[in-house]
C-alpha cells in the first residue's frame, strides 16, 4: 500500500483518481524501486532542493514539516535555501526563504539560527578558490585570475561568493552541497553545461553514478520526465568519458 502524503489529502474529494494513482506511484513505486532508493534524510534533502529548482514553492512549504520529521535539521534546511541563491538568484529563492521562516515559526523553532559562516571579507576569495580546487581539482586553481579582463570579475565572484560565502559554511558537507547543487540545476533546466560540471564535482567528492541516478529517480515525480531524462543523459555523458 502506498504511503500517504498529507499534501495529497486535499484532492481526496475533488480529484480522487489522480490522488490514487499519483500517490501509488510517487509514494510507493518510486520509493520502493529496488536499488534506486535513498536514505530518508537524503531523499528529503534532494526533494527540497529540487522543489526550489523547479519553483514548487507551495509544495515545498507542505513538505518541509515532513522533511523536519525525517531528521533534516533546521540548519540544513536553511543551508539548502541559502546555497540555492547562488544558482537560482534571490528573485527565485525569496519565496522559499519566507516559507521556511513561516514553517519554523509555526513549529516554534527560534530564529535566527546559530551562524554557520567560516569566512570573512578578507579571506572569502582565497578560501573559496581553495574550495573549488578541493572539489573540482587543480584545474580550478587561480581560476578567478583568468578570463578576459572585461568579465574576469565574474570568476572572482564565483570564487568569493558562490564558494567562499556558501560552500565554506558549516551545516552541510561537500557531498551534500554538491548533491543539492545537482538538484538545483537539473530541476530548473537549461543549465546542462553547469549540470555536467557538477556531476563531475559530485563524483569527485564521492557521489557516484548510481547515487546520482537514485537522486533523479526519487525526484522524478516532482520535475517530470523531460528534465529527468536530460539529467540522465548528462550523467551518462560525464560518467562514460
Amino acid at each position: 500500500m502506498a504511503k500517504t502524503n498529507m499534501y495529497l489529502s486535499e484532492f481526496e474529494m475533488t480529484d480522487p483518481e489522480f490522488k490514487e494513482f499519483f500517490e501509488q506511484f510517487a509514494c510507493s513505486e518510486v520509493t520502493g524501486e529496488p536499488g534506486k532508493g535513498l536514505e530518508e534524510r537524503t531523499r528529503y534533502m534532494a526533494i527540497l532542493a529540487t522543489l526550489i529548482g523547479c519553483q514548487g514553492a507551495a509544495l515545498y512549504k507542505e513538505l518541509l514539516p515532513d522533511a523536519l520529521s525525517a531528521g533534516i535539521t533546521p540548519v540544513e534546511v536553511k543551508e539548502i535555501g541559502y546555497q540555492a541563491t547562488a544558482y537560482l538568484g534571490v528573485g527565485r529563492t525569496y519565496p522559499f526563504l519566507k516559507a521556511t521562516n513561516e514553517v519554523f515559526e509555526e513549529k516554534k523553532i527560534p530564529l535566527p539560527l546559530s551562524g554557520q559562516s567560516t569566512t570573512n571579507p578578507e579571506n572569502r576569495l582565497i578560501r573559496g578558490s581553495q574550495t573549488q580546487v578541493e572539489i573540482f581539482g587543480q584545474r580550478m586553481k587561480d581560476l578567478y585570475k583568468s578570463g578576459p579582463e572585461e568579465s574576469r570579475h565574474i570568476n572572482c565572484w564565483l570564487a568569493a561568493n558562490c564558494f567562499g560565502d556558501y560552500y565554506t559554511r558549516n551545516g552541510l558537507d561537500y557531498r551534500q552541497r554538491e548533491m543539492i547543487t545537482f538538484c538545483f540545476l537539473l530541476a530548473q533546466g537549461g543549465c546542462e553545461p553547469q549540470l555536467k560540471g557538477h556531476i563531475d564535482g559530485n563524483v569527485r567528492v564521492g557521489n557516484d553514478k548510481q547515487f546520482l541516478i537514485n537522486v533523479i529517480s526519487q525526484c522524478m515525480p516532482y520535475i517530470g520526465y523531460p528534465r529527468t531524462l536530460n539529467a540522465l543523459n548528462c550523467i551518462n555523458e560525464v560518467c562514460t568519458n
